[in-house]
């Protein structure tokens, strides 16, 4: 399998259901590859952005155990948007890298770069030749999260204005996933999706 002749872009506002919807298509054999988990893991104790967020932000957002202190930072660089971007250009380039290492290593049927910011940032531009959009109305984001993370509504509509207004995510899906109608009916949508990806694939591939 080879990830530039096909593969998936997956994305969603933050609360709409993208890891819901990734495991799914990863159970039916996709091979997925998650942007938040790679920033994760790069924030962690001994991860390849610590050395570069110390230096740019300072120790303080480096908690004891060495991993970057995610809630500090989220409240740092969510009121101020220059920071925001600082933080990004740290992140990103790396991410992509990451992203794209373990997409070129991937064995599934096909390939999925979930990622939130897939139609806001250019360095995501051109992730994937389909773009799949997980879609729910902003109330349901906003009472997910809250209840998820323990958010007030402010901080999630907070998050949310930083992110694609649902319009510009909707204008660029070459296919759309709405969550807000149960799981089975997610569940349903997804298997249609995995056969058409898999023979698309398969095509590519030819």
């Amino acid at each position: 399998m080879n990830y530039k002749n096909f593969s998936i872009g997956l994305t969603g506002g933050i609360g709409s259901g993208k890891t819901l919807v990734a495991n799914m298509f990863a159970d039916l054999g996709a091979s997925v590859v998650d942007a938040d988990e790679v920033a994760r893991n790069l924030t962690a104790p001994g991860g390849e952005g610590i050395g570069p967020i110390r230096k740019e932000f300072g120790s303080q957002f480096i908690r004891p155990d060495g991993a970057m202190d995610r809630a500090m930072m989220r409240e740092h660089v969510f009121s101020d948007a220059r920071e925001r971007l600082k933080l990004e250009a740290i992140l990103h380039p790396l991410i992509r890298d990451v992203s794209l290492r373990q997409a070129q290593e991937a064995k599934g049927d096909y390939v999925i770069f979930v990622n939130p910011l897939l139609v806001e940032l250019p360095i995501w531009h051109g992730m994937g030749t389909r773009v799949l959009v997980v879609d729910c109305p902003e109330e349901l984001q906003v009472s997910r999260v809250m209840r998820r993370n323990n958010m007030s509504a402010e901080q999630v509509r907070a998050i949310m204005a930083t992110q694609a207004s649902r319009e510009k995510r909707l204008s660029m899906a070459d296919d759309v996933i709405e969550n807000d109608r149960g799981i089975d009916e997610v569940a349903r949508k997804v298997e249609y999706l995995h056969a058409v990806y898999k023979k698309l694939a398969e095509n590519s591939a030819s």
